[in-house]
C-alpha cells in the first residue's frame, strides 16, 4: 500500500520547569492516499501533538514521522493545517485572506490566484471576495479557512476540530461541503474531534486513543455502504449507531448521567433535520 503519512514508534515528551510530560507513546499509524481518518479520545491524549508532528511543528523524542517518504522536520507547504479558529485577518479582505498562504510560501503567481479565486467560487463565496471577515457569519468564515488552505495544493490536510465553534446545522453542512471537496481533488486528510458521530461519519477510519499519554487502543474500519454516503446521510445508516456504540463503549458507553451518547446525537440530528 502506497502511503502519504507514516508514524512509526513515536514518542512525544513535552518538558518545561515544571518536569517532563509523556503525551503520546509508542504510535504506529499510515494513511493511504486519499484517505481520510479520524483521531478521537479524551481530552489530553495527544490529538492535537500528533498532528503538530505530522506538520512539522514538534519533532518526536522517539520514533519517525514520514509524509511522502520523506522524514518531516520542519513545516511543509504540502501540509495544510486548518484549526477550530478561522484566524482571519479583519484588516484584509476575504480574497486577500486567502492569498496569506500563498505570499508565505513565495508562490503568489498569476495561475495561483486564479485558482484561489476559483476555489471561492467553488465554497459559493465569490461574492464576498471584496468582503471582510466581520461581514461572514461563523460558517463562511471557515469555508474561506478551508479556501485559503487549500489554495496552496497541499498534498495532506490536518483538522484540528474545525466545527466545534459552528452551531450543529452548519457544522453538518460543512461536513458535507469538506469531504465532498476533498474526494473531488483526491486530498487525504486527518481530522482531530471529539464528536465521534462526525468521525464515523466523514472517515474512512477511526483510531481511538487511549489517556494520558496517547497509545493506539483500537482501529475501526467504516464499512464502504456508510462512507458512500454523505456524511449527514451517513447518520441515517442503520449500522451508524451500532459503530457509535462500539466506538463510545471504549471510551465508556455512558454518561455522568446515564443516558447514552446514541441517545444525545438522535435528539441533535432530529433538532437540525
Amino acid at each position: 500500500m502506497n502511503e502519504e503519512v507514516r508514524l512509526e514508534g513515536v514518542t512525544h515528551v513535552y518538558v518545561t520547569e515544571q518536569g517532563a510530560s509523556l503525551a503520546v507513546e509508542a504510535i504506529n499509524l499510515a494513511l493511504a492516499p486519499g484517505e481520510f481518518v479520524s483521531l478521537v479520545g479524551p481530552s489530553g491524549c495527544g490529538k492535537t501533538t500528533i498532528l503538530s508532528l505530522i506538520a512539522g511543528l514538534l519533532r518526536p523524542t522517539q520514533g519517525a514521522v514520514m509524509v511522502n517518504g520523506r522524514a518531516v522536520s520542519r513545516p511543509d507547504g504540502k501540509v495544510g493545517y486548518m484549526l477550530q479558529s478561522d484566524y482571519l485577518f479583519p484588516w484584509r479582505t476575504i480574497l486577500q485572506n486567502v492569498k496569506i498562504g500563498l505570499e508565505l510560501t513565495g508562490n503568489r503567481t498569476p495561475e495561483a490566484e486564479e485558482r484561489a479565486l476559483r476555489l471561492l467560487e467553488e465554497m459559493g463565496l465569490a461574492h464576498t471576495k471584496d468582503w471582510v471577515p466581520q461581514q461572514l457569519s461563523g460558517g463562511m468564515r471557515q469555508r474561506v479557512a478551508l479556501v485559503r488552505t487549500l489554495a496552496t495544493e497541499p498534498e495532506l490536510l490536518l483538522l484540528d476540530e474545525p466545527f466545534s465553534a459552528l452551531d450543529y446545522q452548519t457544522k453538518l453542512q460543512l461536513e458535507d461541503l469538506i469531504v465532498e471537496t476533498l474526494k473531488k481533488k483526491g486530498k487525504t486528510a486527518l481530522l482531530v474531534t471529539h464528536d465521534l458521530a462526525e468521525a464515523i461519519a466523514m472517515s474512512d477510519r477511526v483510531i481511538v486513543l487511549d489517556r494520558h499519554p496517547g497509545r493506539i487502543r483500537r482501529e475501526v474500519s467504516i464499512p464502504e455502504d456508510i462512507r458512500k454516503e454523505t456524511p449527514f446521510r451517513a447518520r441515517e445508516h442503520p449500522d451508524f449507531y451500532p459503530i457509535f456504540n462500539e466506538i463510545w463503549s471504549e471510551l465508556e458507553a455512558k454518561n455522568a448521567g446515564g443516558r447514552s451518547r446514541h441517545g444525545e446525537e438522535e435528539d441533535r440530528h432530529a433538532d437540525a433535520t
